[in-house]
C-alpha cells in the first residue's frame, strides 16, 4: 500500500514538476501585479485558492486596476473560464468510473497546463485519476505560494519591471509550441488566433477568446471526422 502511494506520488510529481517550474515565476508576476492593483497578499492568496485560473486572475486584476464593476468582472471571468467545459469534456472520457468526490477534487485543479499534461498521459496509457490529482494539486500549491510571495515582493519591485506584464503570454506561447505536433495542429492554432483577432474587432470584452477557441476546436473536430470518413 505504501509503495503504491509512493509510486503514484512519484509519477505525478515527475509529470507535474514542469508545470510547477512555470507556475512559480508566473505566480510571482501575478502577485506583484495584484499588489500594484491594491490587493493585500492575503487577498491575493484567497483569489488564487478560490479561482485558480491564471489568465482569469490576470484579467481580473487588470479590470480592478481600471475601476471595473464587480458584475462586469464576474461576467468576464465566467466567459473566459467557459473553456474549462471543453477541457473537462475531453478528460471525462478517461474518468468514467471514478468516484464523484474525487472527480470534484480533480475538476477544481484543471487548468490549461494540467489539462495538457494529463491528456497526454491518459492518451499514452498507464495513467489514472490518482496520478492526475497529484499533478493538479502540486501545481495548485505552487501557484498559491508563488502568488502570495509575489504579493509581498510587489512592495519592493517597481511596476512594469522585468517584463512582468508579458509573463502569462509567454507561458501560453510555450504551451502552444509544445502541443503543436504536425501541420494540422498548426493550421488549427492559426485559425484560432486569426479568429480571435477578427472577433475582437466586433465583440467587446474578452468573450472573443472563448468564441474563437470553440470555433477552431469545432473545425478541428469536423476535419478529423471527415478525414476518418474518407479513410473508410
Amino acid at each position: 500500500m505504501k509503495s503504491s502511494i509512493q509510486t503514484t506520488l512519484s509519477q505525478g510529481l515527475a509529470a507535474g514538476w514542469p508545470i510547477c517550474l512555470g507556475y512559480l515565476p508566473i505566480g510571482i508576476a501575478f502577485g506583484i501585479l495584484a499588489q500594484k492593483a491594491g490587493l493585500h497578499p492575503v487577498e491575493i492568496g484567497m483569489m488564487s485558492l478560490f479561482v485558480f485560473a491564471g489568465s482569469s486572475q490576470f484579467v481580473a486584476v487588470s479590470m480592478i486596476s481600471s475601476g471595473a464593476t464587480a458584475v462586469s468582472i464576474i461576467i468576464t471571468i465566467f466567459m473566459i473560464n467557459l473553456r474549462h467545459l471543453l477541457m473537462s469534456s475531453v478528460l471525462a472520457i478517461y474518468l468514467k468510473r471514478s468516484r464523484r468526490r474525487l472527480l470534484l477534487l480533480f475538476a477544481y485543479g484543471v487548468t490549461d497546463e494540467s489539462f495538457a499534461v494529463n491528456l497526454s498521459k491518459f492518451t499514452q496509457g498507464g495513467w489514472g485519476l490518482q496520478q492526475a490529482l497529484v499533478v493538479n494539486h502540486v501545481a495548485n500549491i505552487t501557484w498559491i505560494a508563488g502568488t502570495v510571495f509575489g504579493g509581498y515582493a510587489g512592495r519592493i519591485v517597481p511596476a512594469h519591471a522585468f517584463g512582468i506584464d508579458y509573463a502569462l503570454i509567454a507561458m501560453f506561447i510555450c504551451l502552444l509550441v509544445f502541443q503543436v505536433k504536425g501541420p494540422r495542429l498548426v493550421w488549427i492554432a492559426v485559425l484560432s488566433g486569426t479568429s480571435a483577432v477578427a472577433l475582437s474587432l466586433v465583440i467587446p470584452g474578452n468573450s472573443h477568446i472563448v468564441l474563437a477557441s470553440a470555433f477552431a476546436a469545432t473545425c478541428g473536430l469536423v476535419f478529423n471526422r471527415l478525414r476518418r470518413g474518407n479513410r473508410t
